[in-house]
C-alpha cells in the first residue's frame, strides 16, 4: 500500500469525481484510476461506487476513508515536526479579514514573507460570521474579525481596536452642525451600513433592537469607502467606525450616537486549540506582537 494511492483515494472521495480529482492532484485521470484499482486489489474490496455520474463510496470505502486521512495526516505531521526542529518553516498559512482601513495587514504579511519565503500565504476578505465559521472548520488559521457584544464560542481573541460607532452625514445635511444625536433619531432615516454578519452591523442591530425598532437600511456595502461616498452624496446617514469617519472630514460630518453609546471592536482571532501548523503558529505570534490595541486618550 502506497501513500500515493491513499492520497488519490481521499481526493476522489472528496471531489466525488475522477476528472476533478486528477486536476487537483495534477496527474492524469487514467493514472488516478489505476492507482485506486491497485489499492482496491490489495484490500480485496471496491472502495468507490462508479455506477453513477457522481462517484460515491462503497461500504468498504466509508470504513477505509478515516484511516486513509489519518495516515496522510500523520505523514504531514512528521514532516512538519522535522521542519520545526530544524528551524525550517514551510507550508501554507490561511488568513481572513473583514474590510478595514485601520490594520496594516499588508505590512504584517510582507514582514512574515521576508523572514519565511518558503511559506505560501493566502488571504480572503469576508464577513465576521463567515470568517469565524472558517476558523472553526480549519479553513483559516488566523482572522481579523469584528466583534458584536460577545466572543464567538470556540474562538480566542486579542482586541486590536475599540472605538465609537458614529453616524456620518454629508456636509450639507441638516444634521451637519450637530455633535450628537439619540439612537432613536435614526429610526426613520435611510441608513448606509456594512452588511449583516459584520461586527459593526451586529452591534448596531443589537442596539436598535434594544431601542424597539429595526433600522431602515437603504444601502449596504462591504467597503467603508463606498459607505462614505454614498453618505457624502446625500443618500442617507452612514453608520461608521469613529476613526474612519473622522478621517473623512473633507466630505463628511461625524456625529456621536447617544443612548446607548455604541462601540465597534476589531479582534485578532484563532481557534481555542491554536493553529495546527508551525507556520501558522509563528504568524499568529507575530500578529499578536504587532497588532497592539492602544486606547484613545479622548473621544466619545
Amino acid at each position: 500500500m502506497e501513500l500515493r494511492q491513499l492520497e488519490y483515494f481521499v481526493t476522489v472521495a472528496e471531489e466525488r469525481n475522477f476528472t476533478r480529482a486528477a486536476k487537483k492532484l495534477r496527474v492524469s485521470q487514467p493514472g488516478v484510476s489505476a492507482q485506486i484499482r491497485r489499492l482496491e486489489g490489495e484490500l480485496g474490496h471496491e472502495l468507490l461506487d462508479r455506477s453513477n455520474r457522481s462517484v460515491g463510496l462503497t461500504e468498504a470505502g466509508v470504513a477505509v476513508l478515516p484511516y486513509a486521512r489519518a495516515a496522510l495526516g500523520a505523514v504531514a505531521g512528521a514532516h512538519l515536526a522535522v521542519d520545526e526542529l530544524s528551524g525550517l518553516l514551510r507550508g501554507q498559512v490561511n488568513i481572513g479579514t473583514v474590510p478595514s482601513h485601520q490594520i496594516d495587514l499588508p505590512g504584517l504579511l510582507a514582514g512574515f514573507h521576508e523572514e519565511h519565503p518558503a511559506v505560501a500565504i493566502s488571504l480572503i476578505e469576508a464577513s465576521s460570521d463567515q470568517l469565524v465559521e472558517r476558523l472553526r472548520t480549519r479553513q483559516l488559521d488566523v482572522a481579523i474579525i469584528g466583534l458584536g457584544s460577545t466572543t464567538p464560542a470556540g474562538i480566542s481573541i486579542k482586541l486590536i481596536a475599540d472605538e465609537p460607532i458614529v453616524a456620518a452625514v454629508g456636509l450639507d445635511h441638516e444634521w451637519a452642525a450637530r455633535e450628537a444625536i439619540p439612537l432613536e433619531k435614526l429610526r426613520p432615516c435611510p441608513l448606509i451600513s456594512l452588511p449583516r454578519g459584520t461586527g459593526l452591523r451586529s452591534r448596531f442591530d443589537e442596539a436598535c433592537a434594544g431601542a424597539g425598532f429595526v433600522p431602515r437600511i437603504a444601502f449596504e456595502a462591504g467597503d467603508l469607502g463606498m459607505l462614505a461616498r454614498l453618505a457624502s452624496r446625500g443618500l442617507g446617514v452612514a453608520i461608521l467606525p469613529g476613526r474612519f469617519a473622522e478621517a473623512q472630514s473633507a466630505r463628511l460630518r461625524s456625529i456621536a450616537i447617544r443612548g446607548p453609546a455604541l462601540r465597534g471592536r476589531l479582534a485578532l482571532a484563532w481557534r481555542d486549540a491554536g493553529p495546527s501548523t508551525p507556520a501558522a503558529r509563528v504568524l499568529l505570534e507575530r500578529a499578536k506582537k504587532r497588532m497592539v490595541y492602544t486606547p484613545r486618550a479622548t473621544g466619545p
